[in-house]
């Protein structure tokens, strides 16, 4: 049993020694790569610094060659030309793929080649799609938003329901994202690009017409309004006379009065609310907020700078790392 005892206590002994100097080697070797790293360095200290100059230098030129711009412009498509806006878009894109300067210049671009893609996608606001009402007619139309968002909901994900092409093209507003190679202003591509957008015969026609609608109706609730403020100052200067005080007692029982207070406090909403419309349908594709010239910085655009000495640097080290090892294995074949 002692002799046993003893060689067990042996055997771990020489297994810690061992594993000692398994460790002591593992660090000596990364200290000897340490040092080899830095006597490759210093070696090649001038080479490493004219890269890292050319690389700036280099880096430089191409972020103000390769530099481009991003504009947002918010809209909102009225009298349903939402999928005649996306195929207008998409149009577009299509025009600026094939290279089509001419139709481009048609429309009154004046630099085409400025212009690299343009995209169009819906802004999610689901609380808006269903909730938002502007007048009576939009309260039905905002009913069967939710009927209809609520049963498409019964059958999948919620989630996928409001991001869904057919369903995200029914949101209110939409994001159209332009790029170009140099900065631009509203005259030289924004406005043109409305003025083609905002251009159809059939849309016109049907705005016109919304906005007589509009103007006719509230030409008339007007009327009633001023009709029932009539009748309200007739009441008040009956119920002032002491008189015919008991009047007061009547119309309280009756609820005439508070219906006709509330048919007027309705029209006077709803002719708010026709306002707003005459100010958001004065154009078929309404432009809310247009932001110009935001410099891509994304990914590496506009780091070339930084990117490329660094670039230029580690394929110099691996094309060194390479030729030692080639040399290396080489000489291995050549004592064989």
């Amino acid at each position: 049993m002692s002799e046993t005892s003893q060689n067990n206590k042996d055997n771990q002994e020489i297994d810690l020694s061992q594993i000692s100097k398994k460790i002591g080697n593992f660090f000596e070797g990364i200290s000897t790569k340490i040092f080899t790293g830095i006597l490759f360095i210093k070696r090649n200290a001038l080479i490493l610094i004219s890269l890292l100059i050319v690389g700036i230098i280099g880096g430089y030129f191409i972020d103000q060659s390769s530099t481009t711009y991003e504009h947002e412009l918010i809209v909102a498509p009225n009298f349903g030309s939402t999928d005649y806006l996306y195929n207008k878009i998409n149009l577009l894109e299509s025009k600026i793929n094939e290279g089509d300067t001419v139709y481009l210049k048609s429309i009154g671009i004046k630099k085409p080649k400025n212009l690299l893609k343009i995209e169009i996608e819906p802004i999610i606001d689901v609380y808006n799609f269903v909730n938002s009402s502007t007048t009576v007619l939009n309260n039905a139309q905002n009913t069967q938003n939710f009927e209809l968002v609520k049963l498409l909901s019964e059958d999948g994900d919620i989630n996928k329901v409001i991001k869904d092409k057919i369903t995200s093209k029914n949101y209110g507003h939409h994001v159209i994202q332009i790029t170009t190679k140099h900065i631009v202003s509203n005259k030289s591509m924004i406005n043109p690009i409305f003025d083609y957008l905002n251009k159809n015969d059939y849309f016109q026609n049907v705005q016109k017409t919304y906005i007589n609608n509009i103007k006719i109706k509230m030409k008339q609730s007007e009327g009633v309004i001023e009709q029932i403020n009539t009748l309200l100052n007739q009441f008040s200067s009956t119920t002032g006379d002491n008189q015919k005080s008991d009047k007061l007692v009547y119309y309280n029982e009756n609820t005439q009065l508070n219906e006709i207070i509330q048919t007027k406090n309705n029209l006077v909403n709803e002719l708010g609310a026709q306002r707003m419309d005459l100010v958001n349908f004065d154009e078929i594709i309404k432009k809310n907020t247009v932001d110009l010239n935001i410099k891509n910085n994304k990914g590496i655009n506009g780091k070339m700078k930084l990117v490329l000495p660094f670039l230029l640097m580690f394929c110099f080290m691996g094309l060194s790392l390479f030729r030692n090892f080639y040399k290396k294995q080489s000489a291995k074949m050549a004592l064989k």
